[in-house]
């Protein structure tokens, strides 16, 4: 990533300091701060020596360049020079068509990626804000942009974080940093110190610019600002990234290197083989470059293109936009996928989905996500009312806000607090009968929050919160609507057997008859039960994990959240099957500090990894390339950045970030992996097609080459003029090779193992196919002129019509075959490429056309035949099917033998 030069945006190399561990004098000390906060002329020096608190955009590629670029295609260039030798020939109108084609096919190219450019936004508008600031010791609204170092700024609910900060006072302080940790809970603040080691997750005294603001209130001052804010760090990581180039990419430069030589030479032993034989100089120059423009395939480019737009297009309808075109094959090539856990493989929605008391009554709740739409399902001998108890608790005992506004709910605050409201609406709960006279609002520290509440004029208080802390303030337990004796191990069994299944664990309780509303007052209350909490799968993500490894595609999960909570989703949706598959962070830098061999040995066993760091999820991701792997990674926030950018398919979120979205090659709108999976489908079948495409123009180009060296070789006259050879060219590659690009995916394609990326586009199994249905077709049509020519002694211009117009045919009929390499192309619709078929029947009834129009004709060197000529060379034609569905049943045959499969 190129980075437009600001003069007001400075990295600021000096040596790390650790804010985290020092204590809140230090801060001051090494900020040069205090608490009243800098004057505006103190603030204004530091900001013209420190620069602006903003991120620099990213280079806009100009049209220009763009163009450029598309142009600078290798097969494009060897076309531009084939376009040169047929305006030598004369050959006008295959010259404009070349033209043509590479004028369409850059132009579509420039259009596709000038629009997915404008897909992002700059990395600035994360941080763009106003921010509440103490400056010469009065408070006022500030620029984001003009924070600097040492600023003092104050925080409430809602507030988006501009700065890398370090608190230094709070009260019920909650942020939500996923897009910087990855961890889908809010992240609990406190003054308190930490160690200098402390994770970036772990790093509680701390604020950190992109993050926001979900409760409670802030005082914190300014330690970094701009490129040296932990944003900045990650946009600095990306830009050193280098881009990778995709398969496709690679394919067609290596492809265009062997078509080169391959016409070269053919072209000079043709040159050599007529200039010995006597005939004329000019007749074999434009003999040889015409036959030369003619084997090029120069309706390559634009058929890729058309494909990988085909394919885009598809692909924007399963939600995926692609901002590249190579990015759609290079989808189709990965190997590994390495997913984000929240919001792609689950909502990303906190959901309330068992309630347990304490005698061990369950009631599970259907639904998923922030609405009413679920149930609580009691069993045969439960009693609803307490489950209805224990939701209504956590409605009272709440802050957050879930309504429903032009038929779509809304929310905000807290996600558990959000997830009891949602709880509440499935249960029909209604708290007009209840007063609120004093809240405790939660904090770190206290690890629960508390109301008190009256209910005809009697006081009450419930208090929820880490289990723990819930039994610290209780002196009995509710069971079976009797007051027994608080169990507390039991509860803490019962706790534990909940967190292994991955759910979040919330406790609560309730008092009577509180005489004052002092939170000294809150003691020996009665425990009700526990809630246990899961952000919910989604529904598709089991079934697309299960495609994955079908089409051979190992499915990783790297993600911020416990280990637990990770292993338990992973497990019920396939990507990990015992707990040695997962570990975390911190073996992540352990084996990573042992060397390459010893880390990539250790990456290759696991397949979940949580609690990491952006730097470790890149280490991961550049060990999965070392080992061979095609990777594809997911993200939505601006830790993912740097591994996004540095995998061979980046993929962001729709609701991720600007960063992510603006690092991506591709972004999935809904946050689904299940449209990941179908986007896969969709690149495999654009490399498909290509391979049709480039079978069909290899297999007529070498049929063609082939009829003439051997008719040169037994002496036989020049079979095709120059402006026959480049008609035939026109008429057969015209569209049909177009067409192709748009076939449907076979229904095996998802079932195959991904196609080496190493692996060349004329590959073995493709050479195969060219040559037999190219050898076939050359000796059949060197067959008839033979046996025109030298046994019937037939009239030149008459077997060359006639030739040549089966030369056409069996192409025409040949691209019938291409429709798949393995499948009978009886067992695929005809109709399902309409495109295909009317290019197919347009191309054979114009030559018909033209052969019995005189002038038409002439102008060809051709002549007019008889229609049992043509009906005759029509049926002959057909045979080219008939050997290729024998060559086909062979290759299934061995297929099902050796029990492999080929690549898609």
């Amino acid at each position: 990533m190129k980075l437009k030069s600001n003069k007001k945006n400075i990295k600021i190399e000096k040596e790390k300091i650790f804010y985290h561990s020092l204590n809140i004098e230090e801060v001051f000390t090494a900020t040069n701060s205090g608490l009243e906060g800098l004057t505006t002329v103190e603030a204004e020096n530091r900001l013209a020596k420190n620069g602006k608190n903003e991120l620099p955009q990213k280079a806009k590629k100009s049209i220009l360049t763009i163009l450029l670029r598309e142009l600078s295609n290798p097969i494009i260039i060897l076309l531009l020079f084939a376009s040169v030798f047929s305006f030598i020939t004369n050959a006008l109108i295959d010259a404009f068509v070349i033209i043509g084609i590479i004028s369409i096919d850059a132009i579509i190219g420039t259009v596709q990626e000038k629009r997915a450019e404008n897909i992002a936004d700059s990395l600035m508008d994360l941080i763009k804000i106003q921010v509440k600031v103490l400056r010469d010791s009065e408070k006022g609204l500030l620029g984001s942009k003009n924070l600097v170092v040492g600023d003092i700024v104050f925080l409430e609910s809602g507030d988006k974080i501009s700065a890398d900060m370090r608190i230094i006072d709070c009260k019920n302080l909650k942020v939500d940093e996923s897009l910087l940790t990855g961890e889908s809970a809010n992240a609990e603040k406190n003054i308190n110190f930490c160690e200098k080691s402390a994770h970036l997750s772990e790093r509680k005294n701390m604020l950190y610019a992109g993050s926001s603001v979900i409760t409670g209130r802030a005082m914190a001052v300014v330690v970094e600002t701009g490129f040296n804010t932990e944003i900045g760090n990650i946009a600095e990581k990306i830009a050193s990234v280098k881009d990778e180039k995709s398969p496709l990419a690679i394919r067609i430069k290596k492809f265009s290197k062997q078509i080169t030589v391959a016409v070269a030479i053919v072209a000079l032993v043709i040159f050599a083989v007529l200039y010995f034989q006597g005939n004329n100089f000019n007749l074999i120059f434009l003999a040889v470059i015409a036959l030369a423009v003619s084997a090029i395939p120069e309706g390559l480019p634009l058929a890729v293109t058309m494909a990988l737009s085909v394919a885009s297009n598809k692909m924007s309808k399963v939600n995926v936009v692609v901002k590249n075109l190579n990015a759609v094959e290079s989808l189709g090539s990965c190997t590994v996928i390495a997913s984000d856990k929240t919001g792609t493989l689950t909502l990303n929605e906190q959901t309330a989905k068992l309630i347990v008391l304490p005698d061990g009554e369950e009631f599970e709740i259907t639904g998923s996500g922030y609405n009413n739409e679920g149930k609580v399902l009691p069993n045969a001998k439960s009693n609803l009312a307490h489950a209805e108890e224990i939701g209504l608790m956590g409605v009272l005992n709440n802050e957050a806000k879930l309504y429903k506004k032009n038929n779509e709910f809304k929310n905000f605050g807290d996600s558990i607090d959000v997830a009891f409201l949602s709880l509440g609406m499935k249960l029909g709960l209604d708290k007009k009968d209840y007063t609120l006279t004093e809240r405790i609002s939660y904090e770190s520290e206290k690890k629960y929050s508390a109301v008190f509440y009256q209910k005809d004029n009697q006081n009450y208080c419930t208090a929820k919160g880490s289990i723990e802390k819930i039994i610290s303030l209780c002196g009995k337990m509710k069971m079976n609507d009797k007051i027994v004796e608080l169990d507390k191990n039991n509860l803490i069994k019962m706790h534990e057997k909940l967190a292994r299944k991955g759910f979040r664990v919330i406790a609560l309780a309730q008092g009577e008859h509180i005489s004052e509303l002092l939170e000294e007052n809150i003691s020996d209350l009665t425990f009700l039960g526990m809630v246990g909490f899961i952000d919910p799968i989604r529904n598709e993500s089991k079934n697309a994990v299960e495609n994955c490894y079908k089409a051979g595609i190992k499915v990783v999960m790297i993600t911020g959240d416990h280990p637990l909570t990770a292993y338990a989703i992973a497990k019920e949706i396939g990507v990990a099957k015992n707990k040695n598959q997962i570990t975390n962070g911190t073996e992540v830098e352990k084996y990573f500090n042992l060397g390459e061999i010893a880390f990539d040995k250790f990456i290759k066993t696991k397949t979940v990894f949580s609690r990491v760091t952006p730097i470790e999820k890149l280490n991961i991701v550049n060990s999965l390339k070392r080992m061979g792997e095609f990777v594809a990674v997911t993200g939505d926030g601006v830790n993912d950045a740097p591994a996004i950018k540095t995998a061979h398919i980046g993929i962001a979120m729709g609701s991720g970030t600007d960063v992510a979205k603006e690092t991506a090659d591709m972004i999935i709108t809904d946050d689904n992996f299940n449209s990941i999976v179908q986007g896969v489908k969709e690149g495999r079948n654009a490399y498909s097609n290509i391979r049709k495409v480039t079978y069909f123009l290899l297999s007529g180009a070498f049929a063609e080459i082939l009829f003439f060296l051997f008719s040169i070789a037994i002496n036989l006259p020049i079979p095709l003029l120059a402006i026959q050879l480049l008609w035939i060219n026109i008429i057969t590659n015209g569209l049909q090779d177009i067409a192709l690009s748009f076939e449907k995916a076979e229904k095996n394609i998802m079932q195959e193992k991904p196609r080496s990326t190493k692996e060349s586009l004329f590959s073995k199994s493709l050479f195969i196919e060219v040559g037999v249905s190219g050898l076939f077709m050359g000796l059949l049509v060197f067959g008839v002129w033979f046996y025109l020519i030298d046994i019937l002694q037939m009239e030149e211009i008459y077997a060359r019509s006639l030739t040549m117009a089966l030369m056409i045919f069996l192409e025409n009929f040949q691209g019938f075959n291409c429709r798949s390499e393995t499948e009978s192309v009886f067992s695929i619709p005809i109709f399902s490429n309409k495109i295909f078929f009317v290019s197919v029947i347009s191309a054979i009834v114009l030559q018909i056309i033209i052969m019995e129009i005189d002038s038409l004709s002439t102008l060809l060197g051709l002549t007019s035949v008889s229609y049992f000529d043509m009906l005759l060379l029509l049926a002959l034609s057909t045979v080219i099917v008939v050997v290729m569905e024998l060559y086909k049943l062979v290759i299934r045959k061995h297929r099902k033998q050796s029990k492999t499969k080929y690549a898609y």
